[in-house]
């Protein structure tokens, strides 16, 4: 039988506990993960204990309460608050999803918190989101109207064709859905993942963009689109509610109909 085991510097070690003051009623234990790069050390799991009645009711609060009040060199990313900018998107309770929509209340026990699975982790639960940022890129993200004649004038839009892009648009890039994906974690190289797919639909699918035979002929590929076998991890993480796959789908069916 084959066995299996991590690298010795990737095991998670068992790391600091830090106790609540007093007794509080009300206490919930925060079981993160930590890994510093300045250092030699492999990751480990630092437990907080933290006082909910003295937190505000997302996960997030629980973050920043951690880092103001009990250990600044905590490290992670946050912005909005408000599920917009999808900065503080990490793996909760065992799904990735947005620390501060997420509410303490819905996690049963204590709470786990990671990193993004399968990306690089550039400290504690900052993961490195160059690569993603770079394969969104290459789908050309913009408005591409060089065919139309008067490319300059404003381009109108029904509002049955503007409806279509409802689903699509909201998309935040938290990159919650990708990292969520087996194919991708198996061909993050050369498969573009569920988000980064669900953003080229939404071009596709706009009527005032001209460019859908350049933007399919860029989709035509074994890998960047192919690797998809609607696991539907995408669909079902999703923060905002989105269905990645769908839109996976769609491309898949305009890419049948371009050689139809």
């Amino acid at each position: 039988m084959a066995e299996f085991a991590l690298p010795k510097n990737s095991k998670i070690g068992k790391g600091k506990k830090f106790e609540a003051e007093g007794a509080p009623e009300n206490k919930k234990d925060f079981h993160i993960y930590r890994w510093n790069p300045e250092g030699e050390d492999n990751p480990t799991i630092d437990t907080y204990e933290i006082d909910t009645d003295e937190c505000g009711p997302m996960v997030l609060d629980a973050l920043i309460k951690i880092k103001d009040e009990v250990d600044p060199s905590l490290t992670f990313r946050r912005s909005c608050r408000e599920g917009i900018c999808g900065s503080c998107a990490m793996n909760i309770d065992g799904t990735n999803t947005l620390a501060c929509t997420k509410a303490i209340g819905d996690v049963k026990g204590d709470v786990k918190i990671y990193p993004l699975p399968h990306m690089k982790v550039v400290k504690d639960l900052v993961a490195d989101m160059n690569k993603f940022y770079a394969q969104y890129e290459s789908i050309k993200p913009w408005l591409n109207a060089s065919h139309t004649p008067n490319a300059n004038a404003e381009r109108l839009q029904s509002p049955e064709d503007r409806e279509k892009l409802d689903g699509l648009y909201e998309c935040i890039l938290c990159a919650c859905c990708s990292t969520s994906c087996p194919s991708y974690w198996w061909n993050e190289d050369k498969y573009l993942g569920p988000a980064i797919l669900l953003q080229a639909y939404r071009w596709l699918a706009d009527s005032r963009d001209d460019a859908d035979g350049e933007r399919l002929e860029e989709l035509e590929d074994p890998f960047k689109l192919y690797r998809c076998h609607t696991i539907m991890n995408c669909t079902n993480t999703c923060p905002k509610g989105l269905n990645p796959a769908k839109a996976i789908a769609e491309i898949k069916k305009l890419q049948i109909e371009k050689k139809g």
